[in-house]
């Protein structure tokens, strides 16, 4: 194959992939997790998109208000990252999170909950709670909210939904996740049948990311750390996103078939082809489809009409 050829045959997901490996290869048993924090901001760090970013104390929690120009002020959307509950920040995820705000022509808040070892669960999930009672703070009704989240991010919103309905407390609007992590015992058969195809999370990485969440004694099984084995009854509509190529996949369509089973409104949408949480790359054309139909999502259930369709 000549040059030309080969550029040719380079795709999108192709660059992201290695993108990622380029990280992950950088990394030895001695690099500490600070480092890997640092390069993972690094990765992923900037922002392609016009919006104004604010730093604020969301109830102690250190958080950050990003918001288009447009932004509908009396709604808001909580942002939670994914990391495997050990990496990642705003910094990381600011373009992504700036991307569905401008589509959604809605604020976001974005935090950076406590992450593992340092605080394991259910420090992450607190720092949540106390987010979303910020906005409720601020004036806002709860149906003027919606949780958005991928990855770890995707369970600690379906688990603070869960926490909230368990408290007899009133629910956001919705919810939409990017290949929600909702299994912190990797029990899914995809683990095995994707395993070729997946370029990065791997089962026993999976394990012990979840270890490290939730310590040596930690229950994978206990429905707050991994709302797959939760009552989903009683949530609100949720779109789940997730990718045909990764080891994480049964995650979303295990608990989107058990969510349907109990009456809660679920949208399902698997991408062929796609890895874990594509839509943080920009330049694949499928990410870019994936927020439109993301934001169309949310602002149908915020009730955010500005007369133009999702960009």
């Amino acid at each position: 194959m000549n040059e030309a050829a080969s550029d040719i045959a380079v795709t999108p997901v192709d660059r992201a992939i290695e993108r990622l490996r380029s990280i992950y290869r950088s990394w030895t048993r001695d690099t500490s997790i600070a480092q890997m924090r640092r390069d993972w901001e690094e990765a992923f760090s900037g922002c392609t998109v016009p919006v104004t970013c604010r730093q604020v104390s969301a109830g102690g929690v250190d958080g950050e208000w990003i918001a288009p120009a447009a932004a509908a002020p009396d709604k808001a959307i909580l942002y939670l990252h994914g990391g495997g509950f050990r990496i990642g920040s705003i910094a990381s995820h600011r373009d992504l999170i700036a991307r569905i705000a401008q589509s959604s022509c809605c604020r976001v808040l974005a935090i950076n909950y406590r992450l593992a070892p340092e605080h394991r669960f259910p420090a992450g999930l607190d720092d949540t709670l106390t987010a979303h009672r910020y906005l409720l703070d601020q004036g806002l009704r709860p149906a003027d909210v919606a949780l958005a989240g991928d990855s770890a991010g995707g369970n600690l919103a379906l688990a603070a939904m869960l926490a909230l309905r368990d408290h007899g407390e009133a629910l956001p609007a919705a919810a939409a996740l990017m290949s929600p992590w909702t299994d912190l015992a990797a029990t899914g058969a995809s683990y095995e049948s994707r395993a070729k195809a997946d370029p990065i999370h791997q089962r026993a990485m999976i394990l012990a990311l979840a270890k490290n969440y939730l310590g040596a004694d930690g229950d994978p099984r206990y429905p707050l750390a991994s709302p797959l084995y939760a009552d989903p009854c009683g949530l609100p509509p949720l779109l789940i996103q997730v990718g045909d190529s990764e080891t994480v996949q049964d995650d979303s369509t295990a608990f989107a078939a058990k969510a349907k089973g109990a009456d809660v409104n679920v949208e399902l949408q698997v991408w062929s082809g796609m890895i874990h949480v594509f839509q943080m790359f920009a330049e694949i054309p499928q990410a870019r489809e994936a927020l439109t139909e993301l934001a169309m999502f949310l602002r149908r259930h915020l009730h955010i009409d500005d007369g133009r369709p999702a960009q």
